[in-house]
């Protein structure tokens, strides 16, 4: 972790540190009574110092254009971008390495100096995903960062804080360039690192009940307690704080709403971006029996499996969770029944045991259409003639009328047919446009939702052409509030053609008033509904804004009839 040294703010010999006012110099020297060991001071001067830089830390003084800032933890210096600031690679807990693997979280310890939060820190461990992501070994990964603003009214503006996709084993908070949502929207835009796969949501009997299978998510509490604690210093409001993010991201948005008592306080609204919050979970039980699968590959079963699992390498533990995953793709994902996550998301929408903040939500018009050309891509053959037969493996005895309902002569290809139907639902997963709308009809009861769909077909494609129309695919939407993401480390995504750029303004128009008011109604756009009925959801097409019957375009009603249970 480099750090620069600081010195006594000496204006003449570095930029960065020239005092700007009282609050610089006098900043400077109650850090070092807090954090440095170097002055003959009495432990009792020490305290006040540390008093002295809590209470400062509180209060919203930093210059707004300041590079560097005051955390509880120590001094960041970031860099400047076109209209904003940005900050990288800031410690929110202690790295989850030797005794702390497999353990609850802890806050980052103090830092002397200046920390250099101009670079992006490391990925938490994952393997390479089709082909396109990258690849980390890295367990110290707890790292943050925040883009804010750098000019305007001197006022605490809202905070967005984003959670990463990626099927929770994979992502990483680096990939989302934060600066194009943070100008535009007019917010202090966080990005979040998290424990991933076997390291952050692998069960096991051995572990402590409390978290067990989930300590991805008290990762991302702990980010949003820093966020609570020093997000003032960067010009953010702790008392205005959307929780968001998308795939696995917004699946985690789901998990800290259903956890109450761990949430509360931390967050004032959320933002779920393609999936249901209502998808049964497997009890934690049942997961650990992946984990005691894990611990076998890497022969840690006995008595002391977590001790030893402490003891293996990061690819030993990557390459059991891919031999023990490989039959089971919701392998490593949250599991029910521990303080981390304490119910079924059905049963926490249905009775309205969920944290009751304003929501939007929604997803994407073709969702697994990427999954199709997936599979496409690893061998699987989708032509008019193994259509119906894949249909049945997908739907088993209501093939015959899912057949009748999607006719193979009403779509382009039978690839785009297969996509349509997997995207208007598909029992038991969580990426099914009916089942966003029975969300919101479970949420709606209770709390204020603004339920969306983004249907523009014109999006940067998310992998190479497969040969048929994917369309508005699972995170095609992620380019219009991160432009040039291309899901690892290049950023080289494509600009967006003029339209969906015009679409991309208007979206995030709408997000961040959200953000600001917990009602996303700029001036002069089209008026969003509050959510009473799947006619009230909000379609993002390039140059048609406007609410839609979402329940009528994607078949509802018939999918009701045939899975009453789920829908």
């Amino acid at each position: 972790m480099p750090i620069v040294a600081r010195q006594r703010p000496e204006p003449e010999k570095n930029r960065y540190d020239r005092p700007r006012h009282w609050h610089s110099i006098s900043h400077a020297w109650i850090t070092d009574l807090c954090y440095m060991n170097s002055r003959p001071v009495s432990s009792a001067l020490r305290a006040i110092g540390c008093s002295l830089l809590a209470g400062m830390m509180s209060m919203p003084v930093v210059a707004a254009d300041s590079l560097v800032v005051a955390t509880d933890r120590g001094l960041v210096r970031g860099a400047s971008g076109p209209g904003v600031r940005e900050f990288k690679g800031i410690p929110f807990a202690r790295p989850p390495v030797g005794s702390r693997r497999f353990a609850p979280p802890e806050d980052a310890a103090a830092w002397h100096g200046v920390l250099d939060a101009t670079q992006y820190r490391s990925a938490c461990p994952q393997l390479s995903r089709y082909g396109l992501t990258d690849a980390s070994d890295d367990e110290n990964c707890l790292y943050l960062n925040v883009t804010a603003p750098t000019a305007g009214p001197k006022r605490k503006r809202p905070v967005i804080v984003w959670i990463h996709g990626g099927a929770y084993v994979g992502g990483s908070s680096n990939l989302y360039p934060l600066d194009y949502l943070s100008r535009h929207g007019d917010v202090v835009v966080v990005s979040i690192n998290y424990r991933l796969g076997v390291l952050g949501f692998m069960a096991h009997p051995q572990l402590p009940a409390a978290h067990n299978g989930s300590l991805g998510l008290e990762d991302q509490r702990v980010a949003l307690r820093w966020v609570k604690r020093n997000i003032a210093a960067f010009g953010g409001d702790p008392a205005n704080v959307t929780l968001a993010g998308e795939s696995a991201g917004a699946a985690s948005v789901c998990m800290q709403l259903m956890s109450v008592d761990e949430s509360r306080g931390l967050f004032q609204k959320a933002i779920i971006q393609s999936i249901a919050c209502t998808v049964h979970l497997e009890t934690v039980a049942d997961a650990g029996k992946v984990g005691e699968q894990v611990a076998s590959l890497v022969h840690c079963d006995a008595a002391d499996a977590v001790a030893c699992l402490r003891t293996k390498s990061v690819k030993e533990l990557l390459d059991a969770q891919t031999a023990a995953g490989a039959a089971n793709s919701r392998a490593f994902t949250p599991s029910v029944g521990s303080i981390s996550v304490p119910r079924q998301g059905e049963e926490a929408f249905f009775t309205g045991k969920f944290l009751r903040v304003p929501l939007i939500n929604g997803g994407n018009r073709d969702e697994l259409r990427l999954y199709v050309a997936y599979a496409m891509a690893a061998g699987l053959t989708v032509t008019s003639e193994t259509y119906p037969a894949l249909v049945k493996s997908l739907y088993g005895d209501a093939a015959p009328a899912v057949l009748a309902q999607y006719p193979l002569a009403n779509f382009p290809s039978a690839p785009s047919a297969l996509g349509t139907i997997q995207s208007d639902f598909l029992a038991d997963n969580p990426l099914s446009n009916c089942l966003y709308l029975e969300t919101a009809d479970r949420a709606s009861r209770y709390v204020p939702v603004y339920q969306y769909e983004f249907t523009d077909r014109h999006a940067p494609p998310e992998m190479a052409d497969p040969g048929f129309e994917m369309g508005a695919v699972h995170a095609a939407e992620l380019p219009y509030f991160f432009p040039h993401i291309s899901h690892n480390s290049k950023v080289d995504g494509p600009d967006l053609e003029a339209a969906s750029q015009r679409l991309s303004a208007e979206m995030v128009a709408y997000w961040s008033s959200f953000a600001y008011t917990g009602r996303p109604a700029p001036v002069g756009l089209t008026p969003w509904p509050l959510y009473r009925s799947a006619v009230d959801v909000m379609q993002f097409e390039p140059g048609a804004v406007h609410p839609f019957d979402a329940g009528a375009s994607h078949h509802c009603p018939f999918w009701r009839s045939h899975y009453p249970t789920l829908l």
